[in-house]
């Protein structure tokens, strides 16, 4: 009888263990779609620009496989906590980024030069980029399909593993790609 007592608070445990995990991951759900609330969604924003380095950009030229969409600030702390995934990033997959109201181009080229970065770079000095998009707070980070589907949409600090996850299942599950 001690012997089925054992076996039945164990199973207690894990069901409230379990149960916890589940409303964990329902709350950071929750408030990613909150945060996210007034980010677009369906077919992305056309986005035509000349990069930092001079480059013409145009995302219909990226279609055909996933591609990120990374919008970050020179002033953003948790933006620089992030950029070292996004350079990594850039390495592997097709990723653009927007400097949100970073300042002009000299200031972003500056902040680029004295962090190492090199992954491509708008710069939306205005912030008319970002508020085509629906971005409010950086960093925000929107994967889009080979279709030019928005499939995901993270506001804050995004790991790279994560961002490889929901790359991996835009290319892999994503209609029409």
């Amino acid at each position: 009888m001690n012997s089925k007592k054992k076996s039945n608070s164990k199973l207690s445990r894990l069901w409230r263990i379990s149960l916890q995990g589940l409303l964990i991951v329902a709350i950071i759900v929750g408030v990613n779609l909150w945060r996210t609330r007034d980010a677009v969604s369906g077919p992305a924003p056309p986005l035509v620009a000349t990069t930092l380095d001079g480059a013409h950009f145009d995302m219909k030229e990226h279609l055909g496989k996933p591609l990120f969409v990374h919008f970050w600030a020179e002033w953003c702390p948790i933006c620089t906590l992030e950029e070292d995934n996004i350079q990594s990033l850039s390495g592997d997959y097709e990723v653009i980024t927007v400097a949100m109201m970073s300042g002009d181009d000299e200031t972003v080229r500056a902040h680029m030069k004295e962090r190492g970065l090199s992954f491509k770079v708008i710069n939306d000095e205005s912030g008319q980029i970002a508020a085509e998009w629906g971005v409010e707070a950086v960093p925000a980070t929107f994967v889009i399909d080979a279709a030019g589907e928005i499939r995901f949409v993270e506001m804050g600090y995004s790991s790279r593993s994560g961002l490889i996850l929901r790359h991996w299942l835009t290319e892999k599950f994503a209609v029409g790609s």
